[in-house]
């Protein structure tokens, strides 16, 4: 009997398991071991509040984890009135695999890890602990705890399963990784709302160009597609693709849309819709997501776990919820035209 199945490692995941030290810790990931696992299209770029997270950990990232070149603004366009911008932002540009895979290096060695781990099933028993059914190596393997902690990203299996009535507002993310031809490294960010009300990105990494967005169901590949014939226009140098990925993403549009769970069912990160409406912006809140239920777990199951896990990320659902203010000024055309024309914040690039 574990005390807690973790599913799902990436940053919300290992953090809670690091962080769990000295408890019967069971962590399921469904990535291979070998280096390349990670398939969910991101842009990789650490953001400040994910930078200031780290640091409250006292972690700092190895060399490893970094790319080149690290960039010092973003390029904004709006297809919709051909204006463009450049912003100073302070994003590190990073190897989202590899990232992953130092934080999943830094769990204790008392925490049982299995990787190529598929869960097809959770049950909640009769006494109200839990029966996980996992896929390793293609055999069927089960596990039991007091508790689960659903790590597992958009698409939760544990938020389907045990609130499968819970609705976040989604899009398809989309992204195509191509050899870098640009003679300068740029990151930029695209909006163009005949394609999609979110928005797309772009950011060059140790000789590769990556371009991704995310994009309403319905057609979203053929938006993907019809995007980049626009962007030629503008100087971007697409070819032929090195790798495609997809992937469901979240972006929650009021605060109904939180799921923290319920009788043992607890849910961090992205799982529990704890992503930025305004930049999908999510390593940030996985941590801090995780750091909070980890303090919150130091009691046997029960009730109190749940309140103080809530009252824990209270802050950080605020602050998500505020940036839904900052969104229409980001999103609605009319009000982004009057920000990027009067250029404030915005920088003279001199060639």
């Amino acid at each position: 009997m574990f005390d807690v199945v973790i599913i799902g490692l990436g940053p919300a995941g290992s953090t809670l398991a690091r962080l769990l030290a000295g408890r019967k810790v069971l962590c399921l990931d469904k990535k291979a071991p070998q280096p390349g696992g990670f398939e969910k299209p991101c842009g990789g770029l650490l953001a400040p509040d994910a930078q200031k997270a780290l640091a409250r950990f006292d972690l700092t990232l190895p060399k490893s984890v970094l790319v080149a070149p690290q960039l010092f603004s973003v390029r904004t366009l709006d297809l919709s009135t051909g204006l463009c911008r450049h912003y100073q932002r302070f994003y590190v540009n990073m190897d989202r695999d590899k990232f992953d895979r130092w934080l999943m290096s830094l769990i204790p060695s008392s925490a049982e890890v299995k990787e190529d781990a598929r869960v097809t099933n959770i049950t909640r028993d009769a006494d109200g602990a839990f029966t996980v059914t996992f896929v390793q190596n293609g055999q069927t393997q089960t596990a039991h705890a007091k508790r689960v902690a659903g790590a597992d990203g958009a698409d939760s299996l544990v938020r389907r399963t045990f609130f499968p009535a819970h609705q976040i507002r989604s899009y398809v993310a989309v992204q195509q990784c191509f050899k870098e031809t640009h003679k300068s490294p740029f990151y930029s960010c695209i909006f163009d709302p005949a394609q999609t009300d979110c928005y797309s990105w772009s950011v060059s990494k140790d000789g590769y160009f990556i371009f991704g967005g995310a994009y309403p169901a319905q057609d979203c590949r053929a938006r993907f597609e019809r995007q980049k014939q626009a962007l030629e226009k503008y100087g971007f140098q697409f070819g032929a693709p090195v790798k495609t990925e997809a992937c469901r993403v979240l972006r929650p549009a009021g605060w109904n849309e939180f799921c923290l769970g319920e009788k043992g069912v607890f849910l961090i990160g992205e799982a529990a819709g704890l992503i930025s409406p305004s930049s999908l912006e999510g390593i940030s809140s996985a941590l801090i997501s995780a750091r909070r239920l980890a303090q919150s777990l130091s009691a046997e199951p029960g009730a109190e776990e749940h309140r103080r896990y809530a009252r824990g990320t209270f802050g950080l659902r605020v602050k998500l919820w505020g940036k839904l203010l900052k969104c229409p000024f980001m999103y609605r055309p009319f009000l982004r035209k009057y920000v990027m024309k009067s250029g404030v914040q915005s920088i003279r690039i001199i060639r």
